[in-house]
């Protein structure tokens, strides 16, 4: 294992590989970044997989470059060699007076152990590591999380927790729910994991050793000081994919890996992305709704997902959110209005104070979906009447009239549906989209693809089943303990969570619904890629429903009938911010 080794450099003090005990024996190791000063000074923490010896520009190069070439201020007042994937930039922090710890989870990077992720043993060692850095010399008792992704979803995980020396904490676009955020969308499976498992956790785990990469830093391999072979390496891990896709229904497996909202009472910062449809940001609305925090604030932008988190725009939100709560400054945060939204227009983004999530003018309005004219109106239709699609075809779209008027639509949606099948199930894609007055989707950059809708939903039709307890006519909240098999021909009603978004639809341009069986994707995607992804990146990103067996073309490759009656309406359920 590398050996704990210190110096001072570029204005901090660094030790790296520092050795930090957990209750069952193992050594995780971290890297702390200091001041030069003996004051004791609060910590900024960040604990996962991604190897803390892999740069940033190595690790993610497609990303950096996109990144720093359109954002020149993430790179501008840092020598950037301590540029780590999704964690703060100690030359931007240390100055500040923070200290910045970066822990390697079990069995990634120069940690060992077996590599479980978001298990109760990882959320043990988080709690462990965050009680060691609260109780260090140059500590001043008062540990803060931030991070983004995995650095924000296991925060989630490790308040629900409660560690005595957790004082505050920001999650940038992390979510929080495993079933219903991460694993399956509305009861579907998302194959990201498996995929994300390939490129991003086995390329840095601990064994690699010389076959890994090194810290360009020091030089020091950031994969351990041991070279495992293969078989070695897959022992010292899970099968992520496959234990994914051995719990199909929410079970203890989920509840596990997922937060605890009447537990987390820690002071928190949630910052959202609009464009994270298929990850992020159901977890970020709901842990600010329902966690039982006192203090708590939401904050929702849009750009690519690591954009906005190095902006001299999200730092200078992070810091003066740590100051606060780790330094006890009075910098008026406490009077910080509790919902900051950048607002998405088609051209960019207005900056507005909220006082609550969902806005509380919202005008809740329904769009009811016409068959005959393939459209959204403001009246149900009168005669009864069904239409089909091929569930692996392109579906159906339903269009507004040009609206009359700039027209905002930001919060949750929900889609009303009665639905057959030609088969014993249905899975049913709504997508949210804009035209514009020539008939061309406007699509938008998203956290990962740049060519997002403005929001989508998911749901299994034979796990329909709600709680009715949690369930909110703008956020339907489904059991998913059980499957309800659909009878041959006969229709069920489904409500369809659509998750929150936000765009300002000019006057003239058209929204639309599409109601299809498959992952949407954008006509005229030009094939582009990420270096940590497998897929081109079509509409949807990484985040895509495409397992064969999750999904056999016998029963999810048939005809869905949507059926329309008086008695039972089809609508889409908007929220509308009335101008002020």
């Amino acid at each position: 294992m590398s050996e704990h080794r210190a110096e001072v450099r570029d204005g901090m003090r660094i030790d790296w590989d520092v050795p930090i005990q957990m209750d069952d024996g193992l050594e995780l190791r971290a890297d702390v970044f200091r001041p030069l000063t003996d004051e004791p000074c609060p910590v900024i923490l960040s604990y996962g997989p991604y190897a803390k010896g892999l740069s940033f520009q190595q690790g993610y190069p497609s990303a950096w470059r996109i990144m720093t070439g359109q954002h020149p201020d993430v790179a501008a007042g840092s020598s950037n060699k301590y540029q780590n994937w999704e964690v703060v930039d100690p030359e931007k922090w240390v100055p500040d007076g923070y200290a910045c710890v970066r822990v390697d989870s079990r069995g990634c990077g120069n940690s060992p152990g077996y590599v479980d992720h978001f298990s109760a043993r990882e959320t043990r060692d988080y709690a462990q590591c965050i009680e060691w850095a609260g109780t260090q010399a140059w500590s001043n008792g008062k540990v803060g999380l931030n991070g983004i992704s995995y650095y924000g979803i296991n925060q989630w995980q490790v308040a629900s927790t409660q560690p005595p020396h957790l004082a505050a904490m920001c999650i940038w676009e992390g979510s929080a729910d495993w079933y219903r955020d991460m694993t399956h969308h509305g009861g579907i499976l998302s194959t990201f994991w498996a995929n994300w498992y390939d490129m991003q956790v086995k390329t840095v785990q601990y064994g690699l050793g010389e076959r890994g990469p090194k810290n360009p830093v020091t030089g020091v391999p950031a994969c351990g000081d041991v070279t495992l072979g293969e078989a070695e390496l897959a022992a010292n891990r899970s099968d992520f994919g496959a234990e994914i896709r051995e719990h199909p229904l929410e079970d203890d497996y989920h509840r596990e890996r997922s937060a605890r909202w009447d537990k987390i009472d820690v002071p928190f910062l949630s910052a959202a992305n609009w464009g994270g449809q298929g990850l992020h940001p159901r977890g970020n609305f709901e842990g600010f709704v329902r966690a039982a925090s006192s203090q708590k604030w939401l904050e929702v932008h849009g750009l690519e997902h690591w954009t906005e988190f190095y902006t001299d725009y999200g730092v200078g939100l992070q810091k003066r959110f740590f100051a606060h709560f780790l330094k006890g400054e009075d910098n008026g945060w406490d009077r910080q209005p509790s919902v900051k939204l950048k607002v998405r227009h088609i051209d960019g983004f207005v900056e507005r104070d909220e006082t609550a999530w969902p806005i509380p003018r919202t005008e809740w309005t329904r769009l009811y979906l016409d068959p005959a004219a393939m459209a959204l109106t403001n009246s149900p239709p009168t005669v009864a009447s069904e239409v089909s699609f091929e569930a692996l075809g392109d579906g159906l779209t339903f269009l507004s009239a040009p609206l009359e008027v700039a027209t905002e639509i930001t919060g949750p949606s929900a889609l009303k549906l009665r639905v057959a099948s030609s088969t014993s199930d249905a899975d049913i894609f709504a997508v949210l989209r804009v035209f514009d007055p020539a008939g061309e989707e406007v699509v938008f950059q998203g956290a990962i693809d740049p060519h997002t809708p403005i929001a989508q939903g998911w749901l299994r039709a034979s796990q329909r089943k709600l709680d009715a307890d949690l369930s909110l006519p703008w956020r339907p909240y489904h059991c998913h303990d059980e499957r309800q098999p659909l009878e041959l021909g006969e229709a069920v009603e489904l409500d369809v969570e659509i998750w929150p978004t936000s765009i300002v639809v000019p006057a003239g341009y058209r929204v639309g619904l599409s109601v299809r069986g498959k992952d949407y994707e954008y006509a005229k995607a030009a094939g582009e890629r990420m270096s940590n992804f497998k897929n081109e990146l079509r509409g949807c990103g990484p985040f895509l429903h495409d397992d064969a067996l999750d999904r056999p073309a016998a029963v999810f490759g048939g005809t869905t009938t949507l059926h329309f009656t008086a008695e039972s309406q089809s609508y889409l359920l908007l929220p509308i911010i009335p101008s002020v």
